[in-house]
């Protein structure tokens, strides 16, 4: 589990939760169901019918594994797998294949299968993976965006539970003793506004920047793969594969591969 993810999740919660408990001496004046039912039912609706709901349960299940569980890409890991493949390549092994399929990255299977299936050269392999690598990312950042999108929803059905509250305010005005639910009914108008923002700017659209994120680590990785396979087909030493392949993270994110050869030896 991510624990810095999860603190930072409940930080947000506790900064929401405090800025409430301390704004006023009666915190239940911040709980009102018709505002609850309106922001969140009112979004649930909207979403579904805007995109498919099922499509948004996957986007919060990749959200889940990456931030929750820190399932995130790990590029030095896919630099030693390529290592692995490099070598067998290399000394022609038997096992080749089953060495590929133990790496266990899909993206890396599909690449080599297409080299060793003799459905081209490399050349034909290599730009075959990279056009898939862009039609991946590019389908992955329509879903981070239609999530994103989901981010205009919550603070105009807020803005829809204060103009309802306000309406039945103004309709209560000719009755006697209306001046003194004036403030207490303007207080429980502006709490679906409230809701709205919050659910938008705490939830959703942080979780839409992280799928970005997500897409664009994917798509980096998916690229060092395929960087790796043109490598490797062209028998290029492991150590010169490690050092090309470094190339595209920051120092501090590359594989040292001196560590790794005294690893094995």
């Amino acid at each position: 589990m991510n624990i810095m993810q999860v603190l930072s999740i409940l930080l947000a919660i506790g900064v929401f939760v405090m800025a409430m408990v301390t704004a006023t001496d009666n915190p239940k004046a911040f709980l009102d169901y018709h505002g609850m039912l309106v922001v969140f039912g009112g979004t649930i609706a909207a979403a579904s019918v805007s995109f498919q709901l099922n499509k948004i349960g996957s986007l919060l299940k990749v959200f889940w594994n990456r931030t929750i569980l820190g399932k995130k890409v790990d590029y030095r890991n896919t630099i030693r797998s390529l290592i692995k493949v490099a070598d067998a390549f290399q000394k022609e092994s038997a096992d080749l294949k089953q060495i590929i399929k133990s790496q266990n990255d899909p993206f890396m299977t599909e690449c080599f299968d297409v080299l060793l299936d003799g459905l081209g050269d490399a050349d034909f392999a290599y730009g075959l993976m990279k056009r898939r690598n862009d039609a991946i990312f590019e389908l992955y950042m329509q879903d981070a965006n239609k999530f994103k999108a989901l981010g205009k929803y919550p603070p105009a059905m807020g803005l829809i539970g204060a103009v309802t509250g306000m309406i039945a305010l103004l309709g209560s005005l000719g009755k006697a003793g209306a001046e003194k639910n004036i403030g207490p009914a303007m207080s429980v108008a502006l709490v679906a506004t409230l809701y709205g923002i919050a659910l938008a700017n705490f939830f959703v659209i942080p979780i839409s920047e992280n799928l970005i994120e997500a897409a664009k680590e994917t798509r980096r990785k998916n690229l060092v793969i395929i960087t790796g396979l043109r490598l490797i087909s062209r028998g290029t030493n492991p150590i010169i594969l490690a050092e090309e392949l470094n190339s595209f993270l920051l120092p501090l994110d590359r594989l040292d591969w001196k560590k790794e050869l005294k690893g094995a030896a």
